[in-house]
């Protein structure tokens, strides 16, 4: 099959264009700056708010799955705007499309939310992605939905990154009352595929088994790394004025029923036993 990967340089993007190429499939991957280093793919420049790049692109390419990993949290218009160009020009192609979402699309007051769950976002990220998904279900109604949480990987992101940077003095803190379910960008990527090829449509959640506070899942990585645990600096989010929903888990059982892949929680992919 022939895969376009929007946003194809981005940490997730990477990871899914490699397990496609792994499998088999032909791979093209889109880039805003910088392309990807992945030998095998083709690596193409798009700017996703101009529908007429997209348009002309995904035309030329003509692909049998496009998923869209693009966004910018602090930007609206690659996110929402360019969701839709995505979703626009992926049917007219004929290809099937597969949206990553988040669990930003949730304000946090209901804790658990599962795929039938209706959005009620309180940040302008999280605004930008359930707009997207509106766009997306209305466009493209065989289209996959897949909302995920925060995206770990083997030490390479953007998390990782910042707690070796706290754990070497750096100044920040880790919240200990913000809860999300992490995934391995693994298991993501593999369940991603998975769906992409399924007769599935609509929401699903691929995120982790374990709900952590981004303190715990720092003291995780800590250990896992051989850092000093006990200095990274923790506080609350409700304490420090920073806007954003607190307590956000996304429940998988529907998705996970569906899929051969397991979605692991961050205790068991950073090396403790899952409770």
């Amino acid at each position: 099959m022939r895969f376009l990967i929007v946003g194809g340089s981005g940490f997730l993007g990477s990871e899914l264009a490699r397990r496609c190429l792994a499998s088999g499939h032909e791979v093209a991957a889109t880039y805003l700056t910088r392309s990807g280093e992945t030998a095998g793919i083709e690596w193409l420049p798009l700017d996703v708010r101009r529908k007429e790049a997209v348009d002309a692109l995904i035309s030329a390419f003509r692909p049998d799955v496009v998923v869209n990993a693009a966004f910018r949290q602090t930007d609206w218009a690659p996110t929402a705007i360019g969701a839709v160009n995505v979703a626009l020009a992926a049917c007219a192609a004929g290809g099937r499309l597969v949206h990553v979402s988040s669990d930003a699309v949730f304000s946090g007051a209901a804790i658990r939310y599962d795929e039938t769950c209706v959005p009620d976002p309180i940040t302008p990220y999280g605004a930008a992605k359930a707009a997207a998904e509106t766009a997306v279900a209305a466009i493209a109604p065989s289209a996959v939905i897949a909302r995920t949480s925060l995206i770990i990987g083997d030490g390479d992101s953007p998390h990782e990154a910042l707690v070796r940077s706290l754990a070497g003095g750096a100044r920040g803190v880790l919240f200990t009352d913000d809860v999300r379910c992490p995934v391995h960008v693994a298991d993501l990527a593999a369940a991603l595929l998975e769906l992409a090829v399924s007769g599935h449509h609509g929401v699903h959640h691929v995120a982790g088994a374990d709900a952590v506070s981004r303190y715990e899942l720092g003291v995780l990585i800590a250990r896992r790394d051989g850092l000093d645990e006990s200095g990274l600096p923790s506080g609350r989010r409700a304490d420090s004025g920073i806007p954003g929903p607190l307590d956000v888990r996304l429940e998988c059982d529907m998705t996970q029923r569906r899929l051969r892949t397991t979605l692991r929680g961050a205790r068991q992919f950073l090396g403790e036993a899952s409770c």
